[in-house]
């Protein structure tokens, strides 16, 4: 594990995977990890699987968190994913070496899952999945919850639709996560120094880059914005990028601590 890993995500969801909720998942653990954050999950076929992979596909962390021992072969088949893991991130349990995936072992895990997280984030789920038991662990735990809705006759939408209607965070674009745990990154900047944290071996890891750090795309939309609040629109205007790439470089840069987001999509340098 590496001090960034605290700026972490989990994604939880169903063994039965639709379409739909692969596509979905791989959408937001993508974009979650190229903003820097690293992918909690499970380790199970569907949903779990998904995220790892597409966290590993984008060049980001990864952590699975296991129902059994480190040396069982579960799932079968996830060997090699299971060594790309733990190259780019980690592989975890609590139970012994030898220890079987019994039922009872996944519920259990489950609240290191959330633990490990800032927010869980579940993917299609039944209305008896181990998911609801992972979100409900994450509400115990002062983390957030968010849901992601499906089709309404399908049976893997209950899990989240219930948890919709109990107040989760609904996810329809990868905004809607980091905008909620934004207040939580800040609070874990404070004590860290301002840009960088220091890993067990005496290095320092950047944690806000600085502008000379950043692509040139958004050295380009840091440019035209200025101390006073400036709508998207002009911003693109002025940056002559897309809509929908400014706006994804606008939230990387409000992550990064170098842009504040006003009401009505307004924006402007955040005061240092």
């Amino acid at each position: 594990m590496e001090p960034g890993d605290r700026q972490a995500v989990a994604i939880v969801g169903s063994r039965q995977a639709t379409p739909y909720g692969l596509r979905v998942t791989d959408a937001l653990a993508r974009e979650l990890s190229a903003l820097g954050f690293t992918i909690v999950s499970g380790f199970a076929r569907g949903i779990d699987a998904a995220a790892h992979h597409a966290a590993l596909a984008s060049g980001g962390r990864t952590v699975a968190v296991l129902g059994c021992g480190l040396d069982v072969d579960y799932p079968s088949g996830h060997a090699s994913l299971r060594a790309e893991i733990a190259g780019s991130g980690a592989v975890l349990t609590e139970f012994a070496p030898g220890t079987a995936p019994f039922a009872t072992n996944f519920p259990r895990r489950n609240r290191i899952i959330s633990g490990l997280a800032l927010g869980v984030v579940v993917v299609e789920a039944s209305e008896d999945s181990g998911s609801l038991i992972t979100a409900r662990l994450a509400l115990e735990q002062g983390r957030e919850v968010f849901a992601v809705p499906g089709p309404i006759d399908a049976p893997t939408s209950r899990g989240p639709h219930g948890l919709l209607k109990q107040g989760a965070k609904l996810v329809e674009t990868v905004d809607d996560i980091v905008e909620e745990l934004l207040p939580q990154l800040e609070t874990m900047r404070t004590p860290l120094s301002q840009d960088s944290m220091v890993t067990g071996a005496g290095k320092r890891r950047s944690f806000a880059p600085k502008p000379p750090d950043l692509s040139s795309e958004e050295q380009v939309v840091l440019r035209v914005i200025g101390r006073e609040p400036s709508h998207l629109d002009d911003l693109t205007e002025q940056s002559h990028l897309p809509a929908a790439e400014v706006a994804r470089i606008l939230l990387g840069l409000e992550l990064k601590a170098l842009v504040h987001q006003l009401p009505g999509q307004q924006y402007c340098l955040k005061k240092r």
